[in-house]
């Protein structure tokens, strides 16, 4: 996944990965997610609880009925979200960071 840690520590997200998820969604083109593309829909269900509890197909038919403002707004959130303290992202070396509250699988 496309990272860079701030000062602060915190971990921000790509925009281009996360946009990429939600194609990838839309189009269903993915049998398998990875990880990093799970840890994006987990935090889309997260951020948007019209989505919660919807299957990756569902997901997709939200989205794309979504307008531009609307698209660019859920992207931010979405990006905002998994680089607060609560989100645990998969790491190379672990699977997920530690030292965070919440897991996401």
């Amino acid at each position: 996944m496309e990272r860079a840690c701030a000062s602060n520590g915190e971990i921000r997200v790509s925009e281009i990965l996360i946009v990429d998820t939600f194609t990838k969604l839309i189009f269903g083109e993915a049998d398998q997610y990875s990880d990093d593309e799970l840890a994006i829909i987990q935090a889309l269900r997260k951020v948007d609880p019209n989505v919660a509890l919807d299957s990756h197909s569902e997901m997709g038919k939200y989205l794309r009925v979504l307008g531009v403002r609307e698209m660019t707004g859920l992207v931010g959130q979405v990006r905002s979200f998994m680089s607060g303290p609560d989100m645990v992202l998969p790491t190379a070396s672990t699977g997920f960071a530690a030292g965070h509250s919440q897991q996401l699988h």
